[in-house]
Formats: C-alpha cells, sequence, structure tokens
C-alpha cells in the first residue's frame, strides 16, 4: 500500500451528516490524500452522525453566525454545501432573498479570512435557474481571490443509482495560477446504475433498513401505484385519493421507483408515502 505524502487539511461548513468528508477522506490521488481538521453545523443529530461515521470528535455544533474563523485552524481546502432551501425546484425558489439564500456568504467570509488553497461549493442545480442569484454568488466567491470552474454534475452518470443534479464550484487561490483543471468524464453515462441493483442484496443487520410500519389505508392506496406512478396520476378509489388543496400537489408523495433506472433524488422533506417508498416494497406490499 503507498504511503500517503501528502494530508490536505479541511474545514467544513454544513457539514450535516458527513456525506462530502467520506468522500473526501476516500479519494484519493498519486499518493495523496484528504483530512478533516474541523467541520461545524447547527443540526445536532447531524453533529452526532458525523462524528460516528467519520471517527472524529472535532465537530462544532454551533450555527454558523457564532463561528470565529481566525480562531479555525488553518486549512488547504474549505468545503461548504451551503442550505439549498431557497433554490431548490421543490421549494418557494426565494433566491438570495429568501431566508436560507444568503449563507453562502459565511463560505465567502471563509474564504476571505482563512484564504485557503482551494475550496469546493456544492448545491441544487435550480442554483442555476433565472433569478436564483448565481451570478451573484460566484462574482462574490471569485472577489474573494479565487479562478472558478463550475459544472452541473447528474450523478446517476458517475456510479450513483439516484437522479441527483447538483452544481459543484471549485475554486483555486488566483496567486497559483492553476489552469489545467478539468471535471471528471463521466463514467456510467451510457449505462447509470439501476435502484432495484442498488436495492438488492442488503444484508438484514444493515443500519435504517427496517421495514416502516404503514395503516392499511396506506397499504391499500401503494397497491394502486404502478412504478413511476404517484398518488396524482393514478386512478384511485375514492376513499384511498388523498384530500390536499389545491396546487399542493408533490410529485413525490406515493410515487413508486421504477426498477431499471436510477431513483429519483431523494428530498429533504419527505411526506405521506414518500418514507415507506423503495421498489413498492413495504410492509404488506410485495
Amino acid at each position: 500500500m503507498r504511503t500517503m505524502n501528502k494530508q490536505y487539511k479541511l474545514g467544513e461548513l454544513f457539514c450535516g451528516a458527513g456525506g462530502m468528508a467520506l468522500g473526501a477522506s476516500l479519494a484519493k490521488a498519486e499518493g495523496a490524500g484528504f483530512a478533516h481538521l474541523w467541520a461545524t453545523d447547527m443540526d445536532k443529530d447531524a453533529c452526532e452522525t458525523f462524528e460516528f461515521n467519520l471517527e472524529v470528535n472535532h465537530v462544532i455544533c454551533d450555527r454558523v453566525e457564532n463561528l470565529f474563523f481566525e480562531k479555525l485552524s488553518g486549512i488547504d481546502g474549505l468545503v461548504f454545501g451551503f442550505p439549498c432551501n431557497d433554490f431548490s425546484v421543490v421549494g418557494k425558489r426565494n433566491g438570495i432573498s429568501g431566508k436560507y439564500g444568503r449563507l453562502y456568504e459565511w463560505g465567502v467570509k471563509g474564504l476571505k479570512v482563512l484564504q485557503p488553497t482551494f475550496f469546493v461549493a456544492e448545491n441544487v442545480s435550480g442554483l442555476n435557474s433565472a433569478g436564483s442569484g448565481l451570478d451573484s454568488i460566484l462574482i462574490a466567491l471569485k472577489e474573494s481571490g479565487y479562478d472558478l470552474h463550475v459544472h452541473t454534475y447528474r450523478f446517476e452518470e458517475y456510479g450513483v443509482p439516484q437522479a441527483r443534479h447538483r452544481i459543484i464550484i471549485v475554486g483555486f487561490r488566483s496567486d497559483l495560477s492553476i489552469d489545467d483543471y478539468e471535471p471528471p468524464e463521466p463514467t456510467t453515462a451510457e449505462n447509470p446504475p439501476t435502484c432495484s441493483a442498488a436495492l438488492a442484496n442488503i444484508p438484514v443487520s444493515a443500519y435504517n433498513h427496517e421495514r416502516t410500519k404503514q395503516s392499511q389505508q396506506v397499504i391499500d392506496r401503494l397497491s394502486h401505484i404502478k412504478p413511476g406512478e404517484n398518488a396524482f396520476n393514478v386512478d384511485l378509489p375514492e376513499h384511498l385519493k388523498l384530500k390536499m388543496k389545491s396546487g399542493a400537489k408533490i410529485s413525490q408523495i406515493y410515487k413508486r421507483l421504477i426498477p431499471d433506472k436510477p431513483a429519483y433524488t431523494v428530498t429533504g422533506s419527505g411526506g405521506g408515502g414518500d418514507a415507506c417508498l423503495s421498489l413498492g416494497r413495504t410492509q404488506g406490499i410485495n
């Protein structure tokens, strides 16, 4: 096994449960690797999950507004997947004028204070929509002293069994004149992994793999929905129809996965049948 001759030190804002950190810990190239020095999030459960999965004890569980960047350890790279609530296509699309829309500014502040060699910022593809403020965000990042590389990734084209599309902004400090960066080429564009393959043969001992308990009404409703359909585009018996206000129909509610395609994007605010849908297998349904 090759010995790592370079360990890039990372800090992370809005770290959540540690998905980006786990990816960084697994990424290796030409004898180099990545390791978090610190991470921060305001959600207690997310912080505890991060520390458990990454086997660390350096997560700062606090609001980002309470951070003093000047007191944090120097880093080579800053990672921040700033909250997407105001940019997501399933939200109100308030952009940078929304409650969470300007939280990217804390990433900008971190760059100005810490001046790391590089940064990686991530958000939903809706960030690119008109009125979302992508141009303003890019200007602020560039004015922090960084050359930017912006790319929209379709993760099912990179071996992920989920149609998850995200904008990733990679920046290198301008004084370093790094101009040979290119986003990686897709690996599974022609043959994306399917959700049925991903869900097959999961061991009984796996974490968070318990079947949810559903009412008989939910089970009956699901029995009428075929792969690719949801509770609003199928002809349900009257007693099984959802009683929702006009305009409140969300396509993910009770939506069944299509076995031979990647899964739909997992949403952060599932409801109704979201919690129990996979390939249509839930308690009482085969």
